[in-house]
């Protein structure tokens, strides 16, 4: 194979692993075949859903049910082990009350040894942190919940 076809080939291959990562929750990919290596790295959107309305008669919850419901939820884009903070004794990316701003980084979720940023779609205050640093979470869990202007 000369050297123009052998391009070619490994273009296609890169393509259809491109193709094929597309509708995947995976964010980083490593490949080295016949001494070539092929590293495919991509930010993994993120999916905005609204919060379920919760059951507003919680003696002495009402104004925080009322935040909660009319928040949108950032949502996890993988499965993965969900982290608040950037390293154990660094502060949480955000707390309860903090206004968060679209792009910032507000989790890490490790997945197969690879940390991703979790960033933001939305700006807003945020109301509630359902998900627990260090415990694995699903693709789709909601992990910070904001409410927005």
């Amino acid at each position: 194979m000369d050297d123009i076809q052998q391009k070619s080939t490994w273009l296609e291959r890169v393509e259809d692993l491109i193709d094929i990562l597309e509708g995947s929750s995976i964010s980083e990919l490593e490949l080295t075949e016949q001494g070539t290596e092929i590293i495919i790295r991509r930010k993994p959107s993120m999916v905005m859903t609204a919060v379920s309305t919760q059951q507003a008669g919680m003696a002495g919850g009402a104004a925080h049910a009322t935040s909660i419901e009319s928040s949108v939820a950032i949502v996890t884009p993988l499965t993965g082990v969900y982290y608040s903070a950037a390293s154990p004794t660094s502060p949480p990316f955000v707390n309860i009350g903090d206004t968060v701003y679209v792009g910032q980084v507000v989790a890490l979720i490790e997945a197969m040894k690879v940390f991703n940023e979790v960033t933001a779609e939305v700006s807003g205050r945020v109301v509630e942190l359902p998900a627990k640093n260090g415990e694995v979470v699903q693709k789709g869990d909601a992990l910070i919940r904001v409410e927005t202007p």
